[in-house]
């Protein structure tokens, strides 16, 4: 059993989580992830770290409340336990001095962004973040961007309620037009991610992307998390999460995730409808 020693609600339906796992903290490198199961007899979900303490023994991840797993999770308290916790997996994100990097985070890819942007920092990089979210409300990380030592973060909310209003390839677009930058990396939802991808292409800057595709096993067994890059079948897990983005087949990726949306609402609706915070 892995004990839950710190939570935080972020918004109404994000939350912040910390889990003892001794192990798996000393071998976390930014960009992976692990898999979790909240009971013996619950489903596997991937999440990513979004911090780690090798010293203190333990992980943190922020997820969004979108289905019964989730739901459920959110409902868990410090002190109570999850069953399984699985990493960490995947290829770490490659960490090197290239020189001028722009990390866009958007919603709660920006729990990824932050240890990403941070472990870039400190590998000598001239850092920009662009932080991006629906509204002020779902702005995540803030502060803890502001603390690193970057050359700039933007912030951009949709209805502009906090920073530019717009997108964040409104800002990335500035940057490459500018010649500002030499590297980008984006992570966030797939639409988003796409059209980073884009914008990048678009003025030759090359772009990595966190994918975020339907994962089982997280060991390559399953393939579950194929995706297309390039024209070839590359597996989430163990190939990734990290791709290059202008060779992503975005649509192919969007339409997987979309295979189980409904079977997640209906699961979901049976959970709220015996969970007693509903009552």
């Amino acid at each position: 059993m892995f004990e839950i020693v710190h939570k935080r609600q972020l918004s109404e339906a994000v939350f912040e989580m910390g889990v003892r796992a001794p192990r798996v903290a000393r071998k976390a490198r930014a960009g992976q992830f692990f898999i979790m199961r909240t009971t013996d007899r619950g489903e596997r979900v991937p999440f990513t770290f979004s911090d780690w303490s090798a010293e203190g023994g333990w992980i943190r991840f922020i997820f969004m409340r979108v289905g019964k797993t989730t739901h459920e999770l959110s409902h868990f308290e410090v002190g109570d336990s999850v069953a399984d916790v699985v990493g960490p997996l995947g290829i770490p994100t490659h960490v090197e001095d290239v020189g001028r990097i722009a990390v866009i985070g958007g919603g709660v890819g920006a729990a990824v962004a932050y240890p990403v942007a941070r472990a870039m920092a400190d590998a000598g990089n001239e850092v920009t973040v662009v932080l991006g979210a629906r509204n002020e409300d779902l702005l995540i990380l803030r502060e803890e961007f502001e603390a690193l030592p970057l050359k700039e973060l933007l912030v951009v909310t949709d209805d502009g309620s906090a920073g530019e209003k717009g997108l964040v390839t409104a800002p990335l677009k500035r940057l490459a037009e500018a010649g500002e930058i030499d590297h980008a990396m984006a992570i966030g939802p797939a639409i988003m991610m796409k059209f980073c991808a884009a914008t990048a292409k678009e003025h030759d800057v090359p772009c990595v992307v966190s994918l975020n595709p339907i994962m089982v096993d997280g060991t390559g067994m399953c393939g579950a998390c194929r995706v297309s890059v390039g024209g070839e079948t590359k597996f989430g897990c163990v190939d990734g999460p990290d791709f290059d983005g202008w060779e992503v087949d975005f649509e192919e990726l969007m339409s997987r995730q979309r295979v189980y949306v409904d079977d997640e609402r209906a699961a979901d609706a049976d959970y709220s409808r015996g969970c007693s915070c509903h009552q």
